[in-house]
């Protein structure tokens, strides 16, 4: 009875821990499906989408792209994370989805595996960006919703799936997040 009361303890210990875990300690996967984290980004600001081929708002990588590059030398990156759970609109595999993405907007920032963003297998990082204990909580409603991410690893935006990336309110945002210490 002692030993199995630690052991839920522990467990319920381990779990609290990974989710005050920062997001750049949440294990991930990169489109080539090798395991990751978004270590290599501490420091940055960084957009956090979740994105679709077959949306009508696909064009938007071109503006995340032109994001991207625009910004990518004063420490922010786009994060692209494919998701088919909204009207089935990213049906491929990753390597279909990397080879689309490069060859029609020429994606150059960094993709990851497709994962869910929403309902019961919510991947952990949008467990962090949306669950109940986040900054902006609230299911994502659609392909393209956006989290802008300060320097610090935590959230300070969330733009709807319709807010164009290269806005007046995104590249005020993103601006702002890149002149913060």
């Amino acid at each position: 009875m002692k030993t199995t009361f630690l052991a839920l303890l522990m467990a319920s210990a381990t779990v609290a821990a990974a989710s005050d875990a920062s997001i750049y300690d949440v294990p991930l996967k990169d489109i080539d499906k090798k395991p990751t984290t978004l270590k290599m980004h501490k420091g940055k600001a960084l957009l956090i989408v979740n994105v679709a081929s077959k949306c009508g708002l696909t064009s938007q990588y071109r503006g995340l792209e032109a994001l991207h590059q625009k910004y990518k030398d004063n420490g922010f990156a786009v994060l692209g994370f494919p998701c088919n759970q909204f009207g089935g609109q990213e049906p491929g595999t990753n390597e279909e989805i990397k080879a689309f993405c490069s060859s029609r907007y020429q994606v150059t920032f960094p993709m990851f595996d497709k994962i869910d963003v929403t309902g019961g297998k919510k991947h952990p990082l949008y467990e962090k960006l949306s669950g109940k204990k986040a900054r902006f909580p609230g299911e994502v409603g659609w392909n393209f919703g956006k989290f802008l991410i300060g320097k610090n690893g935590e959230a300070i935006a969330r733009f709807d799936p319709g807010e164009e990336p290269d806005s007046e309110k995104i590249v005020k945002a993103i601006e702002k997040a890149l002149s913060e210490k």
